[in-house]
């Protein structure tokens, strides 16, 4: 991780990783069921969802729900309802499977146009001494394709290692004091 931060938060500075900054952008701009999923509506979008397709049932099966086809048509007919932690798998694996989903159109939109353009808030300083603050604006740039397309794949695979190695990429870009956002409050952008 770029940044000379070695003892974040030392002065009261509030933030977190840009790269999990970034993570957690991409993350919202998956949108699915609003039904929670221990209401009989949320349990059968899920299982909808998760059966109309053999990606549905593997990922049911990394979810780690293992049943019988007669328990699973029993749930599909709402003849039976799937126990408490069931229930959370099938949520684990719905979600799951909508992030696999939806990858594809998230580069497609991530990347039109030359790339998306992001809005970057540097970390909260407001409990810091004014002695200690940094003069840190909010900083805008436009993400080039391929940081996107690499980017979704970092964040469909949970790989923090290649987030972290992706936002080190993009800060660069900001010039001599790319390191005073290795840490933030926010990233946001319209895509």
């Amino acid at each position: 991780m770029a940044g000379r931060w070695a003892d974040f938060g030392q002065y009261n500075a509030r933030g977190v990783p840009g790269a999990r900054a970034l993570g957690t952008g991409i993350e919202r701009m998956v949108t699915g069921v609003a039904s929670p999923p221990d209401t009989g509506r949320g349990i059968a979008a899920r299982l909808r969802y998760l059966t109309a397709s053999d990606a549905g049932y593997a990922a049911m099966d990394r979810a780690g729900i293992s049943v019988t086809p007669r328990t699973l048509y029993a749930w599909l007919a709402e003849e039976r309802r799937p126990s408490a932690v069931n229930r959370a798998r099938l949520d684990d694996a719905y979600w799951d499977l909508r992030r696999h989903n939806v990858a594809a159109d998230l580069k497609r939109r991530l990347t039109a146009q030359g790339g998306a353009r992001i809005e970057i808030d540097p970390v909260d300083q407001s409990a810091v001494a004014p002695a200690h603050r940094r003069t840190l604006p909010v900083r805008r740039m436009t993400v080039r394709p391929r940081h996107w397309e690499a980017a979704v794949d970092a964040w469909l695979e949970d790989d923090e290692t290649a987030m972290d190695g992706i936002w080190d990429d993009l800060i660069v870009e900001l010039g001599s004091e790319y390191d005073s956002y290795a840490y933030v409050s926010s990233i946001g952008w319209a895509a």
